[in-house]
C-alpha cells in the first residue's frame, strides 16, 4: 500500500514537471529600488489563457513556470506605477528578465484588464474563486481546498496560513454567527466570485490600534453578480438502498443577498448517516460568545451536566435519521444600525452497537496460587451494547449593532440553547473470574435531559479623541440543567454503599439532579494612546457566579419509587463564586519588536454551603503576561508569551453526595478542592511568502499546572468509586506542531506533524490490597501528515496523502504502543463538459507493539451529469463501497486492555437529482 501511494506521488510530480520551464528576474522603479508584491502575470497567446502568475518578494524577485516554445503577453503592475506590458517567446531553457516600471500620476490604483487569479491588498489577500475550480465543485469547502495557504479539515473548520478562521462572512454579513461547518458544506461553489481573506481584522474600530488582532483571521465570500439581489440555491431529493433497507434525502437550501438584508435557509432530511449538525456541533456552537474574563488569568467555565451521550465516530452508526433546518438572516433599517440573527434545529435519532473485551491486569495474582475470593475477581470481561439516542436540539440568536458614528458603537446579543435528549442502552456483560468461572450480567440504563440556557452579552465603545478610548463588555449566563438516570441490573456493587436494599431482583435505581447557573462578567477597559507606538491598557472588572446543585437517588421495589434516605446519596449544594479585579498592560513598538507585558490583581472568593456547613476560601493573586513579536519581514513573525493562570472548578466537583455516571461508575465531589496555578509558555513562527507560495507555520508550547484537580478511583472490582482532589504533583506538557505548505501553479503540496509529552498524577485505589498510591500518567503523542494535491482544469486531479499516527503510554508503569497508518487517496475528473466523478478511498492499518490488529477501508464515489447552463443536475453515489462492517479501537491503562468493534451502516446505493436556482 505504502509502495502504491509513493508510485503516484512520484508520477503526478514527473507530470508536473514536464515541459515546463522558468522566467525569473527582478522588478524595480525608476532609481532602481526593488518593488515588493507587484504582479507579474503571463497570458499564452495561442490559449488566450492566464498559464502563470506570481508576486515579487521583498528583493523584488519574481518566478514564472511557463510552458515551453510558447508564446506569451507579460504583464507587470503595482500601485501607483504604469502597467508594463511585453511579448516574450520561450525556449527550451530557462531564462531570466528584469523589468522596470515607471511612476503614473494619473493612476490611484492598478488597473487590470485581466483577471489575476491572487491579489494582495494591504492585510487581504483576495483569491479569484473561479481560477482553481476545475468543475467537480459544489460547496465552498472544495473550492478552499484548492486554494493557497488555506485548509478545510474534517470537521469543515477553516484554517489560514496555520491559523484558524473565526467566522465566515457573505457579502460582509456573518453567515450563522460565522459557523465554518455550516458555510463550508452549504454554501454553492457556483454562487462564489471572490475569496477574501482578512488577516488583523478587528470587529471594533476603536480597538483596532491598540490590541494585537494577529491571529483574528477572517473569510469573506463576494457572490457572482447573477447571485446578488435574487435568491440562489439549490433543491435536492434523492432515494436509495442498504441491504434491506430504503434510503431517503432531501436537501432544500435558499439563499438571498441585497445590501439592505440577507437571508438563508438550509433544511437537510436524510438517513444515509449524513448528520448536518452533531452533538458536539451543539456544545461547542457558542454564537460567537467568548468569555469576557478569560484575557485577565482567571479560569472559570460553567461545565455541562450532559447525559454522557455515546458519540457517533466519523458520524457513522449502524442507523441514524436526521432532520436539520436553520434560518438566518441580517437587516439593517439604516446606514448606522445591523440587526441579525438565526434559528437552528436538529433532531437526530441513532441506533449504534458495540461490542468490547475488556482483559484485567491481575499483577500480583498467581495462577497456581489463587487467592481465596477468585471467584470475585474478574479477569476478563465481554460487553454487546445496543444504543438508541433521540436529541432535538434549538438554538436562538438575535444580535443588534449600533453605530452611530465613527466614535460610539453599541452591541446587544441574546443567544438562548434548548434540547430534550433520551438515550436508551442495552448491555449484556459475559464476565469471566481467575477461577475459570463466569456469569452474565444483562443490565438496561436509560437517562434524559431537557436543559436550556440564555446568554447576554451587552458591549459599548466610545472613543473620546485620539488618546483616549473605552471599552465596556458585560455578558451574563442563566443555565438550567435536569438529567436524568435509570439502570436496572442483576447485581449493583455500590448497593451497600448507599444503602439498597439487598434483596432486591433485580436492581432498579434512578437519579435525578438539577444545576442552575446564574453567572455575569463584566469588565471596563481604557487605554491611553501615547503615540503611535505605544499605549496603556487599563482594566477593572469582575465575575460573580452562584450555582444551586440537587441531586436524590432513588430505588424501585414492587413498582413502587423509594428515595434513599442516606446522608451520602443526596446532594443540597449552593455555591458563589466571586473575582474582583484590576490590571495594566504597557504595549510599545520599538524597530522590529513589539512588547506587551502587565499584571493583574485579583481578589477571589469561592464558598460552598452543604450538610449545614460553609466552605469559604478568600485570596488575592498577582497574574503577570507578556509578550514578545518580532516582524522577521512583512509576512514573516516570531512570538514568544507567557501568562500565570488560575482555574477554578464549578460545583459538580464540589458536591459530596454520591451521583453515577454509569451503573459502574460513582462519584463524590469534595468540597475543600482549591484552585490551581499554571504556568503557559508558547514561542510561535510564522511565514507566508507570496513569492513562491510557501506557507510555514510552527510552535512549541510548554504548560506546568500545580495543584491541578485530579481523580482518586477505588475499585470494587470492576466498578469505579471516584473523587476528585488537588494533586501534590505538578502536572507538565510539552508540545509541539509544525506545518509546511508549499502552492505551485497547479499543485499544493502539505507536510505537518504534532508531537505531545505529557506527564500527570492521580491517586488510585489497589482493587486487590486497598492500598491508595500515586499513579503517575505518561503519554508521548505522534501525528505526522502528507498531502500532494493537484488542481488541473483538463485533466483528472488527485489528493494523495499519508497519516501517521503513534500514541506511546506508561499508565501506572503498564506501557503500551498503537499506531495507526492512515494512507488516502482522492481524486476527481470532469469531463465530456458535462460529466463529474469523484472517488475517495481512506485504509487504516492498526499496530499494537508490532502486531496489526486491525485493518480496514473505507470507499466511496458518485458519478454526476449537468449540462452547461442547465439547472437541472443527476447524480449516482455509493458509500461505504467496500461494505465494512465496523470501527476498531484499542486503548490501555494500568487496570486494562480494551478492544472495541463498533458497528457502522452498510453499503449505501442512492440516486438524487438537485436543482439550481
Amino acid at each position: 500500500m505504502k509502495n502504491i501511494f509513493i508510485a503516484v506521488i512520484l508520477m503526478m510530480t514527473a507530470w508536473a514537471t514536464t515541459a515546463q520551464i522558468s522566467i525569473t528576474g527582478v522588478v524595480k522603479d525608476s532609481i532602481g529600488a526593488p518593488l515588493e508584491m507587484a504582479n507579474v502575470i503571463a497570458i499564452n497567446k495561442l490559449t488566450k489563457k492566464l498559464d502563470s502568475y506570481g508576486f515579487t518578494d521583498s528583493k523584488g524577485n519574481y518566478k514564472l513556470s511557463l510552458k515551453k516554445n510558447a508564446n506569451y503577453d507579460v504583464k507587470v503592475s503595482y500601485v501607483g506605477k504604469k502597467t508594463l506590458s511585453t511579448t516574450l517567446q520561450t525556449t527550451e531553457v530557462s531564462l531570466s528578465k528584469d523589468f522596470v516600471l515607471y511612476s503614473d500620476e494619473t493612476l490611484d490604483e492598478v488597473n487590470i484588464t485581466y483577471t489575476m487569479p491572487v491579489t494582495v491588498k494591504g492585510d487581504t489577500i483576495v483569491y479569484d474563486a473561479d481560477s482553481f475550480k476545475s468543475g467537480t465543485e459544489k460547496k465552498l469547502g472544495d473550492v478552499l481546498q484548492k486554494l493557497p495557504g488555506v485548509e478545510v479539515n474534517d470537521d469543515g473548520e477553516i484554517e489560514v496560513e496555520g491559523k484558524t478562521v473565526q467566522k465566515v462572512m457573505v457579502e460582509g454579513k456573518d453567515f450563522f454567527d460565522g459557523d465554518s461547518k455550516l458555510a463550508t458544506k452549504n454554501i454553492p461553489a457556483n454562487a462564489i466570485d471572490k475569496v477574501e481573506v482578512l488577516k488583523n481584522h478587528s470587529e471594533i474600530r476603536q480597538l483596532s490600534s491598540v490590541t494585537d488582532n494577529e491571529d483574528n483571521v477572517v473569510i469573506n465570500l463576494k457572490l457572482k453578480e447573477g447571485k446578488k439581489n435574487f435568491w440562489f440555491g439549490e433543491v435536492t431529493a434523492g432515494v436509495g438502498m442498504a441491504t434491506e433497507t430504503s434510503r431517503y434525502l432531501a436537501h432544500p437550501k435558499l439563499f438571498y443577498y441585497s445590501p439592505k438584508y440577507s437571508l438563508n435557509i438550509i433544511t437537510d432530511v436524510n438517513n444515509i448517516g449524513e448528520v448536518p449538525f452533531t452533538m458536539r456541533d451543539y456544545f461547542k456552537f457558542t454564537g460567537g460568545f467568548r468569555g469576557v474574563a478569560a484575557s485577565t488569568g482567571t479560569n472559570f467555565n460553567v461545565s455541562s451536566n450532559d447525559i454522557s451521550f455515546l458519540t457517533l465516530r466519523n458520524n457513522r452508526a449502524k442507523n441514524i435519521e436526521s432532520q436539520f433546518g436553520a434560518v438566518n438572516f441580517s437587516y439593517a433599517p439604516k446606514k448606522t444600525w445591523d440587526i441579525s440573527g438565526f434559528a437552528i434545529y436538529s433532531g437526530n435519532r441513532t441506533e449504534m452497537q458495540e461490542n468490547t473485551e475488556n482483559i484485567y491486569s491481575n499483577t500480583g495474582i498467581s495462577r497456581t496460587n489463587l487467592p481465596a475470593n477468585a471467584n470475585q475477581i474478574i479477569d476478563r470481561e465481554t460487553t454487546e451494547n445496543a444504543t438508541i439516542q433521540n436529541s432535538d436540539l434549538g438554538l436562538f440568536k438575535v444580535s443588534s449593532s449600533y453605530k452611530p458614528n465613527a466614535d460610539n458603537q453599541f452591541d446587544y446579543d441574546i443567544f438562548a440553547k434548548v434540547s430534550q435528549q433520551k438515550q436508551d442502552i442495552q448491555t449484556l456483560s459475559r464476565r469471566l473470574f481467575l477461577d475459570g468461572t463466569d456469569e452474565l450480567v444483562p443490565v438496561s440504563q436509560y437517562s434524559q435531559q431537557a436543559p436550556y440556557s440564555v446568554n447576554q452579552n451587552l458591549n459599548y465603545y466610545y472613543t473620546l479623541n485620539e488618546k483616549h478610548i473605552f471599552s465596556f463588555e458585560a455578558q451574563h449566563l442563566w443555565q438550567d440543567e435536569d438529567p436524568f438516570y435509570n439502570a436496572e441490573l442483576k447485581k449493583l456493587a455500590f448497593a451497600n454503599l448507599i444503602g439498597l436494599n439487598p434483596s432486591a431482583d433485580p436492581f432498579n435505581v434512578e437519579q435525578s439532579k438539577r444545576i442552575k447557573t446564574n453567572k455575569i462578567d463584566a469588565k471596563l477597559d481604557y487605554y491611553y494612546v501615547l503615540n503611535a507606538k505605544s499605549n496603556l491598557n487599563v482594566t477593572v472588572g469582575t465575575t460573580q457566579s452562584e450555582q444551586n446543585f440537587n441531586s436524590n437517588i432513588y430505588e424501585i421495589l414492587n413498582g413502587n419509587k423509594n428515595q434513599i434516605t442516606a446522608a451520602n446519596t443526596s446532594n443540597d449544594v449552593s455555591y458563589y463564586f466571586g473575582d474582583v479585579y484590576a490590571g495594566i498592560h504597557y504595549k510599545f513598538i520599538t524597530g522590529i519588536f513589539t512588547f506587551n507585558q502587565g499584571v493583574n490583581a485579583h481578589t477571589y472568593i469561592a464558598k460552598n454551603t452543604q450538610l449545614g456547613t460553609v466552605a469559604q476560601q478568600q485570596f488575592t493573586r498577582i497574574l503577570p503576561d507578556a509578550s514578545i513579536k518580532v516582524n522577521l519581514k512583512k509576512s514573516e513573525t516570531l512570538q514568544l508569551r507567557y501568562a500565570m493562570q488560575t482555574s477554578f472548578t464549578d460545583v459538580n466537583q464540589l458536591a459530596e453526595g454520591y451521583v453515577f455516571n454509569n451503573y459502574n461508575s460513582l462519584y463524590s465531589g469534595n468540597r475543600e478542592l482549591e484552585n490551581s496555578l499554571s504556568h503557559n509558555v508558547n514561542l510561535s513562527y510564522f511565514s507566508f511568502n507570496m513569492f513562491n507560495y510557501t506557507n510555514v507555520f510552527a510552535s512549541i508550547n510548554y504548560s506546568k499546572r500545580i495543584d491541578a484537580i485530579k481523580s482518586n478511583s477505588e475499585f470494587i472490582g470492576v466498578n469505579q468509586v471516584r473523587t476528585s482532589i488537588n494533586s501534590q504533583f505538578a502536572d507538565e506538557s510539552l508540545s509541539g506542531n509544525a506545518n509546511f505548505q508549499k502552492s505551485f501553479r497547479k499543485f499544493k503540496l502539505r507536510l505537518g506533524a504534532n508531537i505531545t509529552y505529557a506527564k500527570s498524577n492521580s491517586l488510585l485505589t489497589n482493587r486487590f490490597t486497598n492500598a491508595v498510591s500515586n499513579r503517575l500518567t505518561k503519554t508521548f503523542s505522534q501525528s505526522y501528515r502528507t498531502r500532494f494535491s493537484t488542481n488541473f482544469r483538463d485533466a483528472p486531479n488527485f489528493d494523495v496523502g499519508y497519516n501517521v499516527t503513534i500514541n506511546r503510554s506508561d499508565i501506572g508503569g503498564v506501557k503500551n504502543t498503537f499506531t495507526t497508518h492512515s494512507p488516502f487517496i482522492n481524486t476527481d475528473v470532469y469531463f465530456l463538459k458535462a460529466f463529474a466523478f469523484t472517488a475517495k478511498y481512506t485504509f487504516n492499518q492498526v499496530v499494537n507493539s508490532g502486531r496489526t490488529i486491525d485493518k480496514y477501508g473505507f470507499l466511496r464515489a458518485n458519478i454526476s451529469y449537468q449540462k452547461k447552463d442547465s439547472p437541472w443536475e443527476y447524480r449516482i453515489e455509493v458509500t461505504n463501497l467496500l461494505d465494512a462492517n465496523g470501527l476498531n479501537q484499542n486503548s490501555s491503562n494500568d487496570i486494562l486492555v480494551s478492544n472495541s468493534t463498533y458497528f457502522i451502516q452498510p453499503r449505501i446505493g442512492m440516486f438524487s437529482v438537485t436543482y439550481n436556482l
